[in-house]
């Protein structure tokens, strides 16, 4: 793969993360559905990292988790790390052990929003801010609410996959 190819490619999944961003942040953030909003830029990672495995999911995932610390409240650099670790995850997953399809997908993206939601309750049942049985329903409702969403965002990014250069075989 020669340098503009991998420049386009990254520019064009940078590009297709735009709408995803756009969708969380203004148009589902202002209707919250069962109390909570969905989580769309960490599926974002995991869909890239399942179509383009582990390399390459870390360092989409690097990029998704510095834009999801500038998007959401009290993330405090976490998110950077966690969605770099959750594309390294995914993609090792979905090509190792999964496949690299739409169910794999679909796995990935319920263990990665359970992760991130078990660090959240992690860190707030040390700081005492509220009691375990309502995080665990508003995780729920998030991780819920959120799946609904993997279908739309992993059919984006199917299609960039299938249109962006592929590595060349020698």
């Amino acid at each position: 793969m020669t340098r503009q190819d991998f420049l386009i490619k990254w520019g064009v999944y940078a590009l297709a993360l735009l709408p995803v961003w756009f969708c969380e942040v203004y148009i589902l953030n202002r209707i919250p559905v069962l109390g909570v909003i969905p989580m769309l830029l960490p599926l974002a990672a995991v869909c890239v990292a399942v179509l383009e495995g582990a390399t390459a999911g870390a360092g989409f995932g690097l990029f998704v988790g510095m834009l999801c610390d500038a998007v959401y409240f009290n993330a405090d650099g976490a998110m950077t790390v966690v969605v770099c670790l959750i594309g390294v995850g995914a993609g090792a997953l979905a090509q190792y052990v999964l496949r690299q399809n739409l169910l794999g997908c679909l796995l990935c993206s319920l263990a990665a929003l359970a992760f991130i939601d078990a660090g959240r309750i992690a860190a707030r049942l040390l700081t005492g801010q509220a009691g375990l049985p309502a995080m665990l329903s508003v995780a729920g409702r998030e991780i819920l609410w959120s799946m609904v969403f993997v279908f739309p965002v992993y059919a984006l990014f199917l299609w960039v996959f299938r249109r962006v250069p592929k590595k060349t075989v020698l």
